[in-house]
């Protein structure tokens, strides 16, 4: 009996790779839809708001910043920062969350997976709270602003004495100022509230995390993945170059920086993630060449594919195991290394960062404990997250590593 149905030496298998070339995913679409909306946004903060609101509506401001939102009656600025982010959750979107709904199977297995590791569920949990509260917090509460008058509040089930310079706004027992739920973590020094601190710096936390992470992600993966798959003298100069950088002194470098033009939360995460990618391309790098010497990768070589295809269909998504798994490294480290810098006095003082918060409680910690405790905890629950829920993602997606281990 005839058929239509073409054998595998009749296929033209150049036409088939060309065509898959040219496929365009819903992630890149959505990715490209997003990114342009968001470069429009931009266009418009830059010449409608800032160049010519005042202008337009009569507005006398008296030379100020005009906030973006302003027009709508929303007094919210966006900063470089915030553009930054934005990019860091679109391509988290469109290339972390967006694939685990188009693989609904392999994702019930990993929670599945995921489920019997309690620690890392609880991280889970308190690293979703962060995040959305990092995130929507800053857009309903205000800023934390100095009122002397409420300097040393105690928080909420503590007290403090009032032989120490405060105005007690809470009740007073037995010359003892108690804690009230108006500040149910205590004012600084400055009579900041420390509460609204503790927000701010959870979106500051997640604009460290997110962003500079992003630019190790894609530089390190990008370099790991060609110099795994090139091989020979690519290959060769790739991790020469990775060699020189690594031993580059970008602490020195941060502080020349600092020194000359000042320090600057902008300036922290942009190099420290254009010097920092050095360890996750030799990691990825590693994962990949294994990949390369794979069947399926030698099969769609002989296909006719192009090596970008290759690696960007076949290689990359085959090494996002220990890519997912380094994020969760990286992330932390960041945000401690943030902390470390601003308890040293070498970060943005502009900033309401928890280690911004950390150091200006370290002189106060005879009386007022509260003010170093409040965002030390945060800061060390949040970390701990990471690493529980590293191993747990490691164990999940890379089962045969920890079989190794045993």
């Amino acid at each position: 009996m005839a058929t239509d149905r073409a054998t595998f030496d009749q296929v033209d298998w150049d036409q088939i790779t060309e065509e898959s070339d040219r496929e365009l995913s819903v992630n890149f679409l959505g990715t490209v839809v997003s990114l342009g909306v968001l470069v429009l946004l931009m266009l418009y903060d830059h010449f409608l708001v800032t160049g010519s609101y005042d202008s337009m509506l009569g507005l006398d401001l008296g030379g100020q910043y005009t906030p973006t939102f302003a027009p709508i009656g929303w007094n919210y600025d966006v900063t470089q920062l915030d553009w930054l982010f934005a990019v860091s959750l679109v391509l988290f979107g469109f290339y972390v969350v967006l694939p685990l709904y188009q693989n609904a199977r392999m994702t019930k297995y990993y929670w599945r997976e995921m489920k019997r590791n309690r620690p890392a569920m609880v991280s889970l949990g308190w690293l979703i709270f962060i995040f959305v509260i990092g995130v929507l917090g800053p857009i309903v509460i205000p800023a934390p602003e100095s009122e002397l008058f409420l300097k040393y509040q105690p928080p909420v089930f503590m007290e403090i004495s009032q032989n120490y310079p405060i105005n007690c706004v809470g009740p007073v027992v037995d010359g003892a100022c108690q804690g009230t739920m108006q500040y149910p973590l205590g004012t600084t020094q400055n009579g900041k509230d420390i509460f609204k601190i503790i927000i701010y710096g959870m979106q500051i936390s997640m604009k460290i995390g997110f962003i500079a992470t992003l630019i190790v992600i894609t530089v390190g993966t990008a370099v790991g993945t060609v110099s795994a798959y090139a091989g020979g003298l690519v290959d060769e100069v790739l991790m020469r170059w990775v060699d020189i950088q690594q031993s580059f002194p970008t602490f020195i470098l941060y502080l020349l920086i600092l020194y000359i033009w000042g320090g600057g939360l902008f300036l922290f995460i942009v190099l420290f993630g254009l010097f920092a990618w050095e360890g996750t391309a030799r990691y990825v790098r590693s994962n990949a060449l294994a990949k390369t010497e794979e069947e399926y990768i030698k099969a769609t070589q002989l296909s006719g594919a192009s090596t970008y295809r290759i690696i960007r269909a076949h290689i990359v998504p085959n090494s996002a195991s220990s890519i997912i798994t380094n994020i969760t490294l990286l992330v932390p480290a960041f945000i401690l290394a943030e902390a470390q810098l601003a308890f040293l006095g070498l970060g943005d003082s502009a900033v309401p960062s928890w280690g911004q918060l950390i150091s200006a409680g370290r002189s106060d910690l005879g009386f007022a404990p509260w003010i170093t405790l409040a965002p030390g905890m945060f800061l060390f629950f949040t970390i701990l997250a990471f690493n529980f829920l590293g191993d747990a993602l490691l164990d999940a997606l890379n089962p045969e590593a920890d079989a190794e281990s045993e």
